[in-house]
This record gives structure tokens, C-alpha cells and sequence, in this order.
């Protein structure tokens, strides 16, 4: 039988039920507004799939305990803070298909509960008690504070290439699946060595994670919940761009350069720069990308015995590039 997330999803039923009530519980407030907010946006949750790696390493060194679930549950709620914050600064209407709470209440309010999730991640951090599982998120915070600014620093400048954008995303996005890693090794006190490894599979699943989800940019899809070219309208190019623009064997790459440069690309500049990434293989490229991570992650867990976990860490990362949202 093939292995797929929902498979992954129902062996960890029980441990995802828990997780979903540590967070459920930890959230729960006197304030009736808050309360409201965080309950109607919990209803929409995600796919779980930091906390599912969260697991998977745990069990990978050991069994999945009440010190891996809370560090699940941190990493969890620091991923929403971080979705319901970039909400604001995307001006995003809806995400997975429902409105963000910016958009049915206002910014400030989505601020002031993005900042509750983060409070709720500390608690459950204190609650497993463990010194490097508090030390790793922390560490995961400010690597992903770091790469969000280092990106808008750059979109400022407009100088950009494949080594720098990995390195951005590397901070931004491949930092929360390290830290499952270390979440799940400190919460069965596993060898580092060990848990260096796992993490080093862990940051190429990130990676390709955000490179896909950069990809979904070039393309007008309502589930995703952000129009097409929102990144570029931000200054922000991705790989599929940055590739198309390397491509100095193409007559139009430096008009297309100059674009990228404008101060304030119009609709039609964004318009013809998501057409020339097309047209210039820069979709491809993306993938070429994505298949080389798996290929160097499954070298990782290569002298692993294979067994439930390993495989189910192996559909994981063909579930990452394969996925529509």
C-alpha cells in the first residue's frame, strides 16, 4: 500500500487529537473576543505538517511523549503567529479558502492575537521543561524574523541570486522544520549527532517546501488564498524568476532585469515577468530543484533501517513537492 499524508495523518490520530487539545487549552481565555477569534481560526487549520514532523521525529528516536507534544504544540502555534502576521503585511483576504482575521476585524486586532499565539508557544515551551527545547525555539524564532527581514531587505535593494534566496528561505521557512527535529530528539534525549542528521533532512524538506509554495505565485488559484504575482508585487523574486533571469542566452532578459528594477512595477510589468518565467523554463527549474533535495534527503536517510517512520518521512517529502496548496 502507498503511503499518503492522510495515511500518516490517521496513525497519528490519537497524538493529534492530544496535540489539537494542548493548543485548544492553552489558548482558552477569559476574554470572550478572544476566544472567538482563536476558536473560529483553529477550525481551519492546515494540514498539521510541523507538528506531524514534530512527531515523526520523536518517534523516529524513541516514542512520541507528553515533551514532544508540547514542543508540537509551540511549534504549531508559533507557525500560525507567523501566518496570521504575514496576513496583515500581505493585506491578505483569506487563507485556505476562509477570511483572515485581519480582514473580518482589522490589523490591530490580528496583530494582538498573532502576538497571543506566540505567548501560548512560550507556555508550552516552559511546560516541557527542557532547557534545548526552549533554546531551539527561540533559535527558530529569530532565524525566521531574520530571513523575513533579510528578505524585504533585499526586495528593497532588488539584488538577488539562487545561492542568496536559498539562504533566505533556509532562515525563513526551513528553520521550523529543524526545529521539529530537535524538538523530537531533546524529547527523548537522542545523541546530537543524531539529531543533526534528522535535521539536515529536516532543512531540505523545508526548502523544497517554500520553494514549492513560491511557485503557486506564478499561477491564479483561489484555494491558495493570494493573487498571483503577490510576491513581486512586494519585491520579492522567487526561483522560478531568479532562474529565468540567469538566462542571458534569451534576448528579453534584460528588459525583463530592468523590470524587476523599477521602482513601482505596474500590473503589466508583473504580468510579463510571470509570462517570461514561464516561457523561460523557470517552472521547470523549480522542480529540477525540488527532485535534487529529495534525491540528497533520501540519501540522509539512507543508512537507516527502513521502517514505518522512515518511510512515512519519504512520502512527507514527495508530499511536499506533489501538493496543490
Amino acid at each position: 500500500m502507498a503511503i499518503t499524508l492522510t495515511y500518516i495523518q490517521e496513525q497519528l490520530r490519537p497524538e493529534l487529537e492530544e496535540l489539537d487539545r494542548i493548543i485548544t487549552s492553552t489558548l482558552t481565555s477569559s476574554s470572550e473576543l478572544t476566544n472567538n477569534i482563536v476558536t473560529n481560526y483553529l477550525k481551519n487549520k492546515g494540514k498539521m505538517l510541523r507538528p506531524i514532523v514534530t512527531l515523526l521525529s520523536a518517534k523516529f528516536f524513541g516514542g512520541i511523549n507528553d515533551k514532544a507534544l508540547q514542543g508540537a504544540a509551540a511549534i504549531e502555534m508559533l507557525h500560525n503567529a507567523s501566518l496570521i502576521h504575514d496576513d496583515v503585511i500581505d493585506q491578505a483576504t483569506e487563507r485556505r479558502g476562509h477570511a483572515t482575521i485581519n480582514n473580518v476585524w482589522s490589523n490591530h486586532v490580528a496583530v494582538l492575537v498573532g502576538d497571543y499565539f506566540v505567548t501560548g508557544a512560550l507556555r508550552c515551551g516552559v511546560a516541557t521543561g527542557d532547557g534545548r527545547i526552549l533554546s531551539s525555539l527561540a533559535d527558530m524564532g529569530r532565524d525566521l524574523s531574520l530571513g523575513e527581514i533579510d528578505q524585504v531587505d533585499i526586495a528593497r535593494n532588488h539584488n538577488i541570486d539562487e545561492s542568496t534566496y536559498m539562504e533566505i528561505i533556509r532562515a525563513k521557512t526551513a528553520s521550523l522544520f529543524e526545529c521539529c527535529a530537535e524538538v523530537g530528539g531533546y524529547a527523548n534525549n537522542a545523541p546530537q549527532t543524531a539529531i543533526d542528521e534528522l535535521r539536515r533532512y529536516t532543512r531540505l524538506l523545508g526548502i523544497c517546501f517554500q520553494i514549492k509554495d513560491d511557485t503557486f505565485d506564478y499561477y491564479n488559484d483561489p484555494i491558495v488564498g493570494k493573487p498571483t504575482g503577490n510576491d513581486l508585487r512586494e519585491g520579492k523574486v522567487t526561483l522560478p524568476l531568479i532562474y529565468a533571469l540567469s538566462r542571458t542566452d534569451l534576448p528579453e532578459r534584460d528588459e525583463m532585469l530592468a523590470l524587476v528594477n523599477k521602482e513601482s512595477p505596474t500590473g503589466e510589468d508583473i504580468d510579463r515577468l510571470i509570462d517570461y518565467a514561464k516561457r523561460a523554463g523557470g517552472i521547470e527549474y523549480a522542480y529540477e530543484v525540488m527532485q535534487r533535495l529529495r534525491d540528497e534527503a533520501n540519501d540522509v536517510l539512507s543508512p537507516y533501517s527502513p521502517d514505518d517512520t522512515v518511510d512515512q518521512f519519504r512520502e512527507i517529502f514527495d508530499y511536499v513537492i506533489e501538493r496543490k496548496l
